[in-house]
């Protein structure tokens, strides 16, 4: 499994984007944030929720210089027919990629290996191919786009700032701290 701060391997995949199905790599995207969001499979119940909670943050991540991927171990061809189907998936703009093998799932460490499927993981690539966040849990439990986009920002923000860090729950425009000089202030 791939640790925090450490640089995430080149990879290539099959996707659904843009009404075709093309291969992408992680180093198409070199220079901007990456949000992987690993989901257990196409026409299911929650995953077409988290996808398009995520389709509605698009236009956000990218706005930050970031690009949102999905993946699950279903081929590209059955992306396809979901985003043809699912009035909710239609609405995703972003890559669809295929893990039929789980490579990249295993990578990542969310293959569930007895089912072939993954857990739900949600993975914040820095402009360097860095590792800066990592969320993974159970199947049943839905994940929040808003939050995702408060890490990306938070990390963007640090990135951008060096030596600040940011408290619970910080917000753009909220104060930071500097550790070190916020600590000594408050002795």
């Amino acid at each position: 499994m791939i640790n925090i701060n450490a640089v995430v391997p080149e990879f290539e995949l099959d996707a659904f984007y843009k009404g075709d199905i093309n291969k992408i790599k992680l180093s198409d995207y070199k220079g901007k944030w990456v949000v992987l969001i690993f989901y257990p499979a196409d026409f299911t119940f929650v995953c077409p929720t988290e996808l398009q909670d995520a389709a509605e943050y698009y236009e956000q991540v990218q706005d930050l210089g970031g690009e949102i991927m999905s993946i699950s171990t279903d081929t590209a061809f059955v992306h396809k027919a979901w985003h043809d189907e699912s009035p909710a998936i239609g609405k995703i703009e972003y890559p669809m990629l295929a893990d039929p093998t789980g490579k990249v799932s295993k990578m990542f460490g969310v293959y569930i290996e007895e089912e072939g499927l993954a857990l739900r993981g949600t993975f914040i690539i820095d402009p360097d191919g860095v590792l800066k966040t990592i969320e993974i849990h159970n199947n049943d439990i839905g994940r929040s786009a808003k939050e995702m986009l408060r890490k990306l920002q938070a990390a963007k923000f640090v990135r951008e700032h060096g030596g600040n860090v940011c408290p619970a729950n910080w917000q753009p425009g909220d104060e930071t701290l500097q550790p070190g000089v916020d600590l000594i202030g408050k002795i």
